[in-house]
């Protein structure tokens, strides 16, 4: 069970406007990227399902921040299937990410009262997305799908939307400043931001101090719109 509620993880999304977006099959590297971009101010961060070890390495650092990361709210990306999510809510994922939109892990993360962001390519997949009570809808992949024009022209007919795009998302003020004056609510980063550079040279002071330059440029283009 997640130590964080639905409201909790939500607010804190439009909050800090970041989620970083990591996979590692080896839990020390895990940790480490963990431990890095919490000190670099991040609030959550997304693990990907994407090796056939993922669920042993989630386990592990789940284990790891309840210890040390207590207030890092973690959470499994990459679900495209009910029975997968619910093995990541039982192992304490804290929301649930896809690449596409599931009307059945939709279902079960309403049931488990756990945020569900699934993506989606149009404007018809989003409204099917929040009708399955889908608070922020994860654009994707992000720059393909049309970019921050896209969402600007979603902001038209539905100003209540809540956009997250990943894919296409640089941390430098050129690409945030797009996506956060189009209107998106927060942002999804993977290796741009999590590098292979930094994970090879082991360089994890590094990625605290980039992911701590891209939350504060993250407030000052939202101060400046």
């Amino acid at each position: 069970m997640s130590d964080f509620d639905r409201v909790t993880v939500l607010s804190t999304m439009l909050d800090s406007g970041l989620v970083p977006v990591f996979y590692s099959p080896e839990i020390e590297i895990a940790k480490n990227v963990a431990k890095a971009c919490f000190e670099g101010g991040a609030r959550l961060l997304e693990f990907t399902n994407r090796g056939d070890g993922a669920q042993d390495v989630f386990r592990e650092l789940q284990s790891y921040r309840k210890k040390v990361l207590r207030h890092l709210i973690l959470g499994a990306g990459s679900i495209v299937d009910a029975p997968t999510a619910q093995a990541y809510i039982a192992l304490g994922a804290s929301f649930v990410v896809g690449p596409i939109l599931n009307p059945d892990v939709a279902r079960l993360c309403n049931r488990r009262r756990v945020a569900y962001l699934p993506g989606c390519g149009s404007a018809s997949e989003i409204s099917c997305a929040e009708e399955l009570g889908c608070d922020i809808v994860k654009i994707f992949p992000g720059m393909q799908v049309g970019g921050p024009p896209f969402v600007k022209a979603m902001a038209g007919p539905c100003p209540w939307t809540r956009l997250m795009p990943t894919g296409g998302v640089s941390p430098n003020e050129e690409s945030l400043s797009a996506w956060f004056q189009a209107g998106v609510a927060c942002v999804g980063i993977g290796s741009e931001l999590i590098t292979k550079d930094i994970l090879q040279s082991g360089d994890y002071a590094r990625l605290t101090h980039d992911v701590r330059s891209t939350v504060e440029l993250i407030a000052k283009i939202r101060h400046r719109a």
